[in-house]
């Protein structure tokens, strides 16, 4: 096979990697405005019922169709315990081997980011915002397992992956942080200095010596530090008119020569930020598989109590407002 051959069919195959994983973007984004359309709908209408104190809340008119064993509390009972229980479709990924065969593993993480978020927030208006009993406990076990989530969705996207979804190794990983320090030494020689603050980091004898939970700390400010350098980088380099029409550096400006360094230097901090903590983040998310596991199975099971118990009971003993 000729060079130019290979080359076309890199170049196609880089091109439908961007389509899918632009394809992949627009549905997440239209995944999380349908979640938050719909939280938006059900807040507005019952915004006025479900700030009333428990005393109040009986004269209301739209008590018998809001409160937790009502027609519209009901269903939304049901739609969040559904929501919730189609996010153990990614844990049986690993199980079902035709699943596995639909999409890539992060892709599906999205969703199930997703329908975390938006379960439990269905089931507060369910309860009318009132957490008590079996009900109450399978809430509050739900509400650990969305915060654990986003946390553990943080932690797999600090774990470099190549395009089979393998997780790379550490000299495929280190080899290509060197490809990105020789591209960043020459956008150096045009921004001096100043590009350094871009991708300042620890030492790696600080990130061994510290514990894991310290460490992802560590991680998580760094990333929040990030966009505020950047924007020191723009006052810098653009001055300050640039800088404050991009949204006081929050946007791009107009110096493409400016931005593409940037850019590269962006890149290689989080290139060798994953780098250094790598250990640590595999520590961290062998540890978050712990902890995560645990309450999930928890809400499984007290929700299916809780939806015995009130179907053998005709309702009677759901959370009432």
């Amino acid at each position: 096979m000729s060079t130019t051959t290979i080359s076309t069919a890199t170049q196609a195959a880089a091109i439908a990697r961007n389509q899918t994983e632009r394809g992949h973007r627009i549905r997440v984004l239209l995944a999380w405005l349908a979640a938050a359309a719909v939280t938006l709908v059900i807040g507005g209408y019952g915004y006025d019922y479900y700030t009333l104190g428990a005393a109040q809340r009986p004269f209301s008119p739209k008590h018998e169709l809001l409160r937790p064993s009502g027609p519209i509390g009901i269903k939304l009972g049901m739609f969040g315990v559904l929501l919730f229980f189609l996010i153990y479709l990614y844990p049986l990924r690993k199980k079902w081997s035709w699943l596995a065969r639909q999409g890539n593993s992060r892709h599906w993480l999205d969703f199930h980011v997703v329908l975390g978020t938006v379960a439990p927030i269905i089931i507060a208006f369910h309860s009318s915002f009132k957490f008590s009993n079996i009900a109450g406990m399978a809430f509050w076990s739900m509400l650990c397992v969305t915060l654990s989530g986003f946390v553990g969705r943080y932690l797999y996207s600090q774990i470099p992956r190549n395009l089979t979804a393998a997780e790379l190794t550490l000299k495929e990983l280190e080899d290509t942080e060197e490809k990105m320090r020789r591209e960043l030494a020459a956008q150096q020689l045009a921004f001096g200095s100043r590009m350094e603050s871009l991708y300042a980091l620890p030492d790696a004898k600080s990130v061994a010596r510290i514990p894991m939970l310290a460490a992802l700390v560590w991680m998580i400010a760094i990333d929040f530090q990030r966009p505020l350098r950047v924007s020191l980088m723009r006052l810098q380099a653009a001055g300050f008119g640039a800088w404050l029409l991009s949204l006081f550096g929050l946007l791009p400006t107009r110096d493409s020569k400016l931005e593409h360094a940037i850019e590269v230097a962006r890149q290689q901090a989080r290139l060798s930020k994953r780098v250094l903590f790598l250990s640590r983040t595999q520590q961290v998310f062998k540890l978050w598989h712990v902890v995560h596991r645990p309450f999930s199975y928890a809400f499984a099971i007290l929700a299916l109590l809780h939806i015995g118990i009130a179907l053998f009971m005709g309702y009677g003993l759901t959370i009432h407002g």
